[in-house]
């Protein structure tokens, strides 16, 4: 609570909006002067900033803004007031004398849950933080250190120093899920009242809702994972008016503001998809049941029809409207790949007029996708696909490839999510900014390492088609690809529009998952008011936006980081069973440290490399896998041969 108070008070929080349990926080900062109140709306004094502790020193740390677009201020170690790195602060800009600033508040860690375990330092238990490995700060009576073994782990409440719940023991591979939670403070379970409102919900019935458009008559069809189970989107196109729909699941329908299903939805942001599960951001009694646009069953939907001139391939007529929809058929990508080159043919009637609708389709999209690399890219880049067995243990991995059908889908969903983006000026946009300078430097002297040496073109666009063009002349696509996505800014959410550079688009939004981003909830609900010409609803939608929008940010990142360190824990299990063992790699990064990824059986485990055999950059090597620390996933390994020189 307390961080989304700093956030909001940051940007400017509505009086109406203030929760219960935040009038302290209000009342205390106003007497302080901390904060002013101005036409109804709380704001921190100009001189005041909000944001946590980083990079702390001998003799100063930074305070790294809750607003990301802000600087980081510098603080000196006498104007801490016992601030550690990770506390949630409030400062006062020091306006005269030296710059910086100071401490005034210490509002608590910014995490509010750490993971710990014990272990064994100079023959006695001792409890570590599971990040750092330092002592955590927790005092048990010597009777209680008793009950726990060796290497058992808790969730510790960082405000309290107390552990909240035991998670297991780093000996079970079933508590790596526990552990990535448990750290971002991320849960599965929904609460009762939550699943009560959600099974209160009755299928659809058409003759409840006549005010939308029945789009029943129309052959839709999805096209996803084999394994997906929440059908965010549908696709029809009607090859001879070359008019294309894209149905969405209607969640707005169902999740109204501020319910208790909306509030928990706020709260996860994502989805989280682990490899042998997903975490939903809504109950499945929604996400894999009544809003999943699954075949054969009536379902509402919020559709966009854009019809398309054939020959500039430009949109010329775009509508977005409720509607109910009954998908004929589920495809998996797999399937379409199939039909798209001819291998299976179509065995009903009904499943031959998809088919046929989906080959015109995919001629349009192949169109498409070629006229949007004129102005954006085509970054490859392999995404690791992992396998489990029973106990939790890595059984295998695969790369996930990017197929003609999974083209197809993309370019329909670009196309709705530009349209989206299109009805508005202010609201949720997706933007992707322009890399720095600095960093497309280093980019250039890292890529002058492997004998690409860059000569700056008139954009910055045309000098990343010249790096691309010279890494596929060398055979190194998506090793460059990789390298130029790291020079890239993050992708983010924002209020305003700055732009796509990544995708080439002047302005895009995500409309088009509902189901598993708050986001998009957010955009139909905009759309809907300014459908409705309401300007009442939509000023309520866009009241807190840019605090919003912060904060979906940044459960955007810990979604992500949740998916990657599962998958870190996986991999230091699998080579702690292989220590001593040789295997392939390639090397990833010369930058500092030596870092290497595994290609062998097993793909895509970041290792930590020491080498007395010359390596560069995107060289095979034969690795020893030396050391595994299973607490920080840290897989050690040496250099045995480089088989690039052979």
């Amino acid at each position: 609570m307390q961080k989304s108070l700093l956030i909001r008070l940051s940007v400017g929080l509505y009086v109406q909006d203030v929760m219960p349990g935040e009038w302290i926080y209000i009342n205390e900062w106003m007497d302080q002067k901390y904060i002013l109140k101005k036409d109804n709306i709380y704001r921190f004094h100009s001189k005041y900033r909000a944001g946590e502790i980083a990079t702390v020193s001998q003799d100063r740390a930074y305070l790294r803004s809750i607003i990301k677009s802000v600087k980081d201020i510098i603080i000196y170690a006498d104007d801490m007031q016992g601030a550690k790195e990770g506390d949630l602060v409030i400062v006062k800009r020091m306006l005269s004398g030296r710059a910086g600033a100071k401490v005034v508040e210490v509002i608590g860690c910014a995490k509010v849950y750490s993971v710990a375990f014990i272990a064994l330092r100079d023959g006695v238990k001792t409890i570590l933080d599971i990040k750092t490995q330092n002592p955590i700060g927790i005092s048990l009576s010597e009777d209680e250190m008793q009950k726990y073994k060796v290497s058992d782990v808790f969730k510790i409440d960082n405000q309290t120093a107390k552990i909240v719940e035991i998670l297991g023991n780093l000996e079970d591979p079933m508590v790596d899920e526990k552990i990535v939670l448990a750290q971002y403070n991320k849960h599965d379970k929904f609460s009762d009242e939550i699943i009560k409102v959600a099974s209160g919900f009755k299928e659809v019935d058409a003759s409840f809702y006549p005010n939308r458009i029945d789009l029943r008559h129309l052959p839709f069809c999805t096209i996803d994972p084999v394994s997906a189970k929440d059908f965010d989107d549908a696709i029809y196109f009607d090859a001879k008016e070359y008019m294309l729909y894209v149905a969405i699941a209607d969640v707005s329908q169902y999740v109204k503001p501020f319910g208790v299903i909306d509030i928990e939805a706020m709260y996860r942001g994502f989805s989280i998809y682990l490899p042998h599960r997903s975490i939903p951001m809504l109950p499945r009694k929604l996400s894999e049941g009544l809003c999943s646009l699954q075949p054969n069953v009536d379902r509402l939907s919020y559709t966009f029809k854009l019809t398309i001139d054939k020959k500039s391939l430009k949109v010329i007529q775009s509508d977005v409207f409720e509607a109910i929809i009954h998908s004929r058929r589920r495809f998996a990508y797999d399937e379409i790949d199939k039909y798209l080159s001819k291998k299976i043919s179509a065995h009903t009637q009904e499943e031959s007029d998809i088919i046929n609708y989906i080959l015109s389709l995919n001629s349009l999209t192949t169109k498409l996708r070629s006229q949007r690399l004129q102005n954006g890219f085509d970054f490859r880049s392999d995404e690791i696909e992992m396998t489990l067995d029973d106990n939790g243990e890595l059984l295998s991995t695969s790369v996930a490839s990017e197929t003609p059908s999974h083209s197809l889908i993309e370019e329909c969903m670009l196309l709705a999510n530009k349209a989206a983006a299109g009805m508005y000026e202010f609201g949720v946009f997706r933007v992707h900014e322009i890399p720095s300078q600095s960093k497309m430097q280093s980019l250039y002297n890292e890529l002058a390492g492997i004998g690409i040496f860059v000569e700056p073109q008139e954009s910055v666009h045309d000098t990343i088609v010249f790096i691309q063009k010279k890494a596929q002349e060398m055979g190194i696509e998506a090793d460059v690809d990789r390298l130029i996505i790291q020079s890239q800014k993050r992708a983010r959410y924002s209020p305003e529009n700055y732009g796509h550079f990544g995708l080439g688009f002047e302005k895009y939004t995500h409309f088009t998952s509902p189901i598993r981003r708050y986001s998009d909830l957010i955009v139909h609900r905009l759309i809907k008011a300014i459908k409705a010409d309401n300007t009442k609803e939509s000023s309520y939608v866009l009241r807190n936006i840019e605090s919003l929008t912060i904060a979906i940010s940044e459960k955007e990142r810990e979604s992500a980081d949740v998916e990657f360190r599962f998958m870190d824990r996986k991999f230091a299990r699998w080579a702690n069973k292989h220590l001593g063992e040789i295997f392939q790699a390639r090397i990833e990064s010369t930058d500092g440290e030596l870092i290497a990824m595994l290609d062998d059986k097993i793909k895509g485990a970041s290792l930590h490399v020491k080498s007395q055999i010359p390596v560069v950059l995107f060289d095979k090597v034969l690795i020893k896998i030396e050391n595994v620390d299973i607490v920080s996933t840290k897989i050690d390994v040496s250099v045995v041969k480089n088989l690039s020189n052979v």
